[in-house]
């Protein structure tokens, strides 16, 4: 595992010990985090305070967007400190959020210093209603303090710059909460009317329908799961109703987060690093959002010590990793600047969503978030293995090292309205397998813990993603999907192919089965394994068990968002028709760990059926794919 080597220049307290044995952060730390980033951003500050505009690279929203979006991320850290606080406000931050709300807001749309853009549809000029959002909640928290304070002209202001976002059309997954949060405050405020009544029964009507199970929402009409259930699909619900004290919401919606925190609290490693999964990753302890707000409403089943330790730990598992420079700024990456992990809306305010793990502040000083002693994190006690049916996702973790693991049999990035062979492989979703310390390799070079069917001398990729269910007993867990394989050159889909695909986690193994169905004469088959540096202290084992004919190790020059150069074990093999692979992998940082190929001791394939017995117990694990049918005794 990458070893910490602190750069941030922000000033924390002391490490405290005693009450937080495993982090050593407080709520002193959390305060004080949250003012050296508000004030390392604010030097970008244009004179009026409307737009914070950090170096780097712009996002395809252009700069005056990136400017608002740098005043309104910054402006919910402000607000979550300040309100935590009760009004306690010693570097004035809110007086200075006020300046820039009456200069963005005099003529939005103005191509000049300060003024903010116009809020317009997703397709056109969206990015601004993603802010609204955090300007509306940032207000919404800091009322007595900043709002009622207002002149009543910038008040107006004010609203009729927000009341554009209920008036655009969203993108069609989680921005519908954008509006609803807009209209949360306009009501707060004694602004509400049947426009804003809309926009919030039009965002519940539709995360009802996103509402999978298992406490997972999809990111839209999709099969999207990622870390958009936590800091936003959970977050922005449940927040209005803690906020407006709607028993009813607070309830159901509640209910939804404690059931997610059972899962997702299993997605943290020891060292506090959240599962490298998904997009948008640059916004980082972002990831631990759910966990705090959770905490913060009574919404969990997290005891408040196991809380904390998971919401501190990730923080500073990122400030201690180069999460920010010697400038005091969070850089677009994920330790430090990684291109592969930013997507093209990131802009250099981008990260500064990670402000949403400040929604701890709201628990204030006395609350057992802060009080209660630090426990362990629920990846650093037993080996687990967690099914989660709804997403299609297998959790496995391992307390020996600390490593998560998250095998992916249900979420990919194809939306309802696109054909499979119209998007790309996106290495962040369409990889089998994830964990707390690899990241996938890039998309120019050889895809880690990937299946792929080579016809023509041309690699197959895995796109939509159909779960064919999941589950699993006491210390071992399944879950299997299918996808039709899709190739970059020549015809984009072989008729009839399609692979099959079975997880089995127990221990610190995962058992990969693969039954390819139609491939053409003259066809190979690859697997890969876990992506891993040259002097990583994490090894990526990949062991063929039937089928596979030859094994090698390639490299992956551009390396991950954890090693700056990687190599990636392979298993490979000749197929026509329909051919049964079995393979068994591993990633451990556990000393001494023993070989692969003494832990099964026989394996049998009788047609569509595939039987492994275990060498430490004798216990066998029966794979049926017609019907497909998993076992373990």
């Amino acid at each position: 595992m990458t070893a910490p080597h602190p750069v941030h220049t922000l000033a924390l307290p002391v490490d405290d010990r005693v009450s937080s044995p495993r982090t050593g952060y407080t709520r002193a730390h959390w305060e004080a985090a949250a003012d050296g980033l508000i004030g390392a951003a604010m030097k970008w500050a244009t004179p009026g305070g409307a737009l914070l505009d950090l170096p780097g690279r712009p996002s395809v929203s252009g700069v005056r967007s990136d400017g608002l979006e740098g005043y309104a991320r910054t402006f919910l850290a402000a607000a979550f400190r300040v309100a935590g606080a009760d009004g306690g406000d010693p570097h004035g931050w809110l007086d200075r959020y006020a300046e820039g709300l009456a200069a963005g807001t005099l003529a939005p749309g103005r191509d000049d210093t300060e003024s903010w853009p116009l809020i317009r549809d997703h397709g056109v000029f969206g990015q601004p209603m993603v802010e609204s959002a955090s300007v509306a909640i940032g207000l919404r928290l800091t009322r007595p303090w900043l709002w009622d304070r207002l002149d009543p002209g910038v008040q107006d202001r004010a609203e009729t710059w927000l009341r554009d976002a209920l008036r655009h059309t969203p993108s069609p997954n989680n921005w519908y909460l954008f509006p609803y949060s807009v209209a949360g405050f306009l009501e707060s405020v004694g602004r509400g009317d049947a426009e804003t009544a809309r926009a919030k029964e039009r965002a519940l009507g539709l995360l009802e329908t996103w509402y999978r199970g298992d406490g997972w929402y999809a990111d839209g009409d999709g099969r999207a799961f990622d870390h958009y259930n936590g800091w936003a699909l959970h977050l922005y619900p449940v927040l209005d109703a803690h906020l407006s004290g709607d028993a009813g919401l607070s309830a159901h919606h509640g209910a939804r987060l404690r059931e997610h925190l059972e899962g997702f609290s299993l997605l943290f490693g020891g060292d506090g690093a959240p599962i490298h999964f998904g997009r948008s990753l640059t916004y980082r302890f972002a990831a631990a959002s759910s966990v705090a707000l959770g905490a913060v409403t009574g919404h969990t089943p997290l005891t408040p010590g196991t809380s904390r330790r998971l919401i501190s730990g990730s923080l500073r598992y990122f400030l201690d990793r180069g999460a920010t420079g010697t400038d005091g700024l969070l850089n677009l990456g994920w330790h430090g600047p990684h291109d592969a992990t930013l997507q093209n809306y990131s802009a250099p305010a981008s990260p500064y969503w990670a402000s949403k793990a400040f929604v701890s502040l709201l628990a204030p000083e006395g609350h057992p978030l802060w009080t209660a002693p630090e426990e362990p994190a629920p990846s650093e006690g037993p080996d687990r293995v967690l099914a989660l049916p709804a997403p299609g996702l297998l959790v496995q973790t391992t307390g020996a090292d600390g490593i998560v693991r998250l095998h992916n049999h249900g979420s990919d990035h194809v939306r309802p309205h696109e054909g499979e062979a119209q998007v790309a492989d996106d290495p962040l979703y369409s990889r089998q397998s994830y964990s707390t310390v690899t990241g996938p390799t890039s998309a120019a070079n050889t895809a880690d813990n990937h299946v792929a069917v080579v016809v023509a001398g041309t690699r197959s990729g895995r796109r939509a993603i159909r779960a064919l269910g999941a589950g699993g007993g006491d210390g071992w867990g399944w879950a299997a999907s299918w996808h039709r394989p899709v190739f970059t050159s020549g015809p984009p889909m072989v008729p009839g192919l399609r692979v099959e695909s079975v997880t089995v986690a127990r221990g610190r193994y995962e058992l990969r089965v693969h039954r390819v169905v139609g491939a053409p004469d003259g066809a190979r088959v690859e697997q890969t394994g876990w992506a891993t540096g040259r002097d990583d202290t994490v090894v990526s084992a990949l062991h063929g068990l039937h089928g596979w004919e030859t094994r090698d190790v390639v490299r992956a020059p551009q390396g991950t968002a954890y090693t700056p150069w990687a190599v990636v074990p392979r298993l490979s093999a000749p197929a026509s028709g329909t051919i049964v692979l079995v393979a068994l992998a591993s990633l451990t940082a556990e000393p001494g760990a023993a070989p692969l190929d003494a832990v099964v001791s026989g394996v049998g394939v009788d047609g569509d059926t595939v039987r492994v017995t275990w060498a430490d117990d004798a216990t066998t694990t029966r794979i049926d794919f017609d019907p497909l049918s998993v076992a373990h005794g």
